[in-house]
């Protein structure tokens, strides 16, 4: 195996308004804080798991009833 190849991980803090997500990344940044005496790399991101609709229940639901009865329709799937 070859040594010094992997990447060096890093203790960074994601940002997502008032959201924070303390762990470690390859990713860096200008930007730095301490959190517990460790001086962390801070990256701001839009969207994280707090915030997406999916994991926040604000997610938004699609009809999809009918969708396969239209399309045999419009195909003529529905007649066999």
């Amino acid at each position: 195996m070859q040594t010094k190849i992997q990447p060096k991980y890093n203790p960074v803090v994601f940002v997502d308004g008032e959201h924070e997500i303390v762990t470690r990344s390859v990713l860096t940044s200008k930007e730095t804080r301490v959190i517990n005496g460790v001086s962390h790399f801070v990256i701001q991101v839009e969207i994280s798991s707090y915030t997406h609709p999916f994991y926040s229940g604000k997610a938004r639901l699609i009809d999809t009833e009918g969708r396969i009865e239209r399309f045999n329709k419009r195909y003529n799937f529905g007649s066999r």
